[in-house]
């Protein structure tokens, strides 16, 4: 009797233990994150967002069926990314894992794939191995959020030129907090602010930026605007874009950006330091590459950089067809490396560029960091270690493919071609204003700016999609309708507007790192059968032993 009551009370306090403890974890949220990387440990500025959800957002996950084992793990791991989602936000995440091609009719699953592409999905076409050769397998790695009405599609799998397939879906893994954290805010945020296109000085016109402008309106009030001299018809905005200015700004005109930058504002440069066109040097097969000046190298050099007036030539570059004969009445074109359109492998760290596709660049000028102390001045792009500088004015002609080029001409190191500035800049006009404007407290000049950021790039056209003039039509920023491919054009300068105007500390999740722990083939190969055995015969050694010792131990109890 005395140990059925002890073991009764033993019973009813630990229920009691197990009851109290779930009442304090309803009033104490606590997850714990056991992997050596924190791999789910969301950032603070996602776990915010996801607190502030007023509804519920329903994502479609394209990801299921009998996928290959790298795509499985792509998988599982967004769920389970989605799940830490759906627990922070009090289960306003929820989701759904669809296979698109789950239809055995092909017209059917035809259809679901053209809906899919048509909201934006891309797909993976995989050559899969059999026992009868191999076949080819479409997959859908995407999904599509929903809230309040209102959708947005992204993709999971993130490509890489040249990169190793278990290296993508590793650094697609990375992504995945910044990217799903992206789609919700675009979804449920408030508007990130307001971005000004400068224009009034040759820049990039309207449709020129439209793909990039109708990005940024997902998240952002986005205007054009010309500054005309007036004093404060920068107030407002929050960043400054200006792309590929072709004429000289005046000193009113530089004043007023110069101050938008002191008092806090953010800019984002795209600045063409030789003049270059591919349009004449497709009608002449001749051009030539001058000096740009837009008046803006004070400017600069005041906040710590100066664009040089010179070209890059990369051996890594964009290939672009040349007419290289006649095939009856058709010209016959082949694909060569243009040396003047740099292709830029990111290779920093940094969340803007970290895992970024290749970006295509054209007439790229090279760029100095200089003076501005106080200023952290970070790299975010550069050239390959096959670089060649020349000086404008230079002869641009297409005769330079004739022949191989001297790998020895190409021997410059890297070249930096966007920088990224923080901190507290010095104004160009310090010392330089008559006492009536520098006093004046309706103008309020500054001399000292507040801690800001700008980003400057020596490229006016990494910003311009290609256009249909025929029929006004613009294509994606990121298509090459050359060589049929996606760059990274886009995503790279949607980061530099998201880290620049990026209040909440969202970007900082694309700075998370997973180890990528590959296993060694040749060893599995070679050590397989051991462990086959050793798996196998392993358990039953074991269950055989724990049943003599059970036996031992009886047996000892019981002849006593």
């Amino acid at each position: 009797m005395k140990n059925k009551k002890r073991d009764i009370i033993q019973l009813l306090l630990g229920l009691a233990i197990v009851v109290l403890i779930n009442f304090i974890a309803s009033f104490a949220f606590e997850r714990f994150d056991l992997t050596s990387e924190n791999r789910y440990s969301l950032t603070d500025a996602t776990k915010q967002m996801l607190q502030n959800l007023d509804d519920v957002v329903f994502v479609r996950v394209y990801l299921e069926g009998n996928l290959p084992a790298g795509f499985k793990r792509l998988r599982d791991e967004t769920k389970e990314m989605l799940d830490e989602f759906r627990a922070y936000s009090k289960n306003n995440v929820e989701y759904q894992f669809i296979n698109p091609s789950e239809s055995p009719d092909k017209k059917t699953r035809n259809e679901v794939y053209q809906r899919l592409y048509e909201q934006g999905l891309m797909p993976t076409d995989l050559e899969v191995k059999t026992e009868d050769g191999s076949s080819n397998k479409i997959i859908w790695p995407g999904a599509i959020f929903s809230f309040k009405g209102k959708e947005s599609t992204m993709q999971l799998l993130k490509s890489q030129m040249g990169s190793h397939p278990e290296v993508m879906l590793n650094n697609s893994i990375q992504q995945l907090e910044y990217e799903i954290s992206s789609s919700i805010q675009k979804l449920s945020g408030e508007v990130g602010g307001k971005i000004a296109f400068i224009e009034g000085h040759s820049e990039l016109n309207e449709i020129e930026v439209a793909d990039i402008t109708k990005s940024l309106k997902e998240t952002y009030v986005v205007e054009r605007v010309k500054i005309d001299g007036l004093l404060n018809v920068l107030d407002g905005y929050k960043a400054i874009v200006i792309a590929k200015p072709d004429s000289a700004f005046d000193e009113k005109d530089k004043f007023i950006i110069d101050q938008f930058i002191m008092k806090g504002g953010k800019a984002l440069w795209l600045l063409d330091a030789v003049h270059a066109e591919m349009d004449s040097l497709q009608r002449k097969n001749l051009t030539m590459g001058i000096a740009n000046p837009v008046n803006l190298d004070d400017m600069l050099f005041k906040y710590g950089v100066r664009v040089n007036p010179n070209l890059i030539m990369d051996l890594r570059s964009l290939p672009i067809p040349i007419v290289t004969g006649m095939i009856g009445n058709q010209p016959k074109q082949e694909f060569f490396p243009w040396y003047f359109f740099p292709l830029i492998m990111s290779e920093e760290s940094h969340p803007i560029v970290k895992n970024l596709e290749a970006i295509k660049t054209q007439f790229v000028s090279s760029i100095d960091t200089v003076g501005g102390k106080g200023i952290r001045k970070t790299i975010l792009l550069k050239s390959s270690n096959y670089t060649k500088l020349v000086n404008a004015p230079t002869r641009i002609s297409f005769n330079i493919l004739r022949k191989p080029p001297d790998e020895k001409q190409y021997s410059h190191p890297p070249q930096v071609i966007a920088v990224l500035l923080e901190g507290e800049f010095n104004s160009v006009f310090t010392n330089r204003i008559p006492p009536q404007i520098s006093d004046s407290k309706g103008i309020g000049f500054r001399e000292k700016s507040k801690p800001t950021k700008q980003i400057v790039i020596s490229d006016g056209d990494i910003i311009r999609n290609n256009v249909n003039r025929t029929t006004n039509q613009y294509y994606p920023l990121e298509y090459d309708r050359y060589t049929d491919k996606f760059y990274g054009n886009k995503d790279f300068l949607l980061n530099c507007i998201n880290y620049l105007c990026d209040d909440s500390g969202l970007i900082a999740a694309r700075a998370k790192e997973f180890k990528l722990r590959m296993l060694d083939l040749q060893k599995v190969k070679k050590e397989r059968p051991r462990w086959q055995m050793l798996n196998t015969v392993a358990p039953i050694l074991l269950i055989l032993l724990f049943g003599l010792v059970q036996y031992y131990l009886r047996k000892r109890k019981f002849e006593k």
